[in-house]
């Protein structure tokens, strides 16, 4: 499927970005994408920069910049969060923790709700020493 629209950005590694990242992510809203999909997409957006700040960037300056990029395509939204923190197994945490009821932890989940959001998550290490979150939400084909 071909891109419809594309945005690229970069933000301070700083909780008080977010609203800066969901003003450009509103910036590609369509009206024919269905609002369940839309709300979905923004939660797992502000999900992934949320863990980005608090977890991977931790220890890091909040000058060093977390870059987004997200693609719309006509049956899906992909959303790209880059960030230098450590590597960090994403498969084997939703592994060991998927199964459980984790309704009080205190943390991971989420991770967890991006796994039921996504059609697709992944998180890797890229060759520039940089980690990589990958969330594909498949598009409704129906506008409710």
């Amino acid at each position: 499927m071909s891109v419809l629209k594309q945005i690229s950005f970069k933000v301070e590694s700083d909780l008080k970005a977010l609203d800066q990242v969901l003003c450009y992510f509103d910036g590609i809203n369509q009206p024919w994408i269905p609002k369940k999909d839309w709300l979905q997409c923004q939660l797992a957006l502000a999900e992934g920069f949320t863990n980005a700040v608090r977890h991977a960037h931790k220890n890091l300056s909040q000058e060093i910049s977390i870059e987004i990029e997200i693609c719309l395509k006509s049956d899906s939204l992909e959303i790209r969060i880059w960030d230098f923190g450590s590597p960090f197994d994403l498969e084997g945490f939703l592994e060991a923790n998927g199964s459980q009821d984790n309704r009080f932890a205190g943390h991971g989940q989420g991770l967890l709700i991006l796994q039921k959001i996504a059609a697709y998550l992944s998180y890797c290490r890229t060759d520039d020493n940089r980690n990589c979150l990958l969330i594909i939400k498949d598009l409704s084909a129906n506008n409710t």
